[in-house]
């Protein structure tokens, strides 16, 4: 084994693809969108910017919702990242749910 992957290059990533699915994937968590943003109780608490200069997505995720929150920012540069991204913010989801 030369530790090549197998002879296999994952596929390029298609970062306007990856952004529909997450705009349906944070429609399903029951977040609402507005512009480029998806809110919770009319608090904005995920962002997303499809990069064109390097096929990615910039996504920011707020620490907790609030009028002004605090983000945390995230680059997608593979599907691995988008789905990181959707179980970040699943988790924050369910936490913010338990702080209540």
């Amino acid at each position: 084994m030369n530790g090549d992957g197998g002879g296999f290059a994952p596929p390029p990533f298609a970062a306007d693809a990856a952004l529909t699915q997450l705009r349906r994937a944070l429609r399903d968590l029951q977040l609402s969108e507005r512009g480029t943003g998806y809110e919770l109780r009319g608090k904005r608490v995920v962002e997303l910017e499809l990069d064109t200069a390097t096929p990615a997505i910039r996504a920011r995720i707020a620490r907790k919702p609030a009028l002004t929150p605090e983000w945390d920012r995230q680059l997608l540069k593979t599907s691995a990242d988008q789905r990181k991204l959707l179980d970040e913010v699943k988790k924050r989801l369910a936490r913010w749910e338990r702080d209540e």
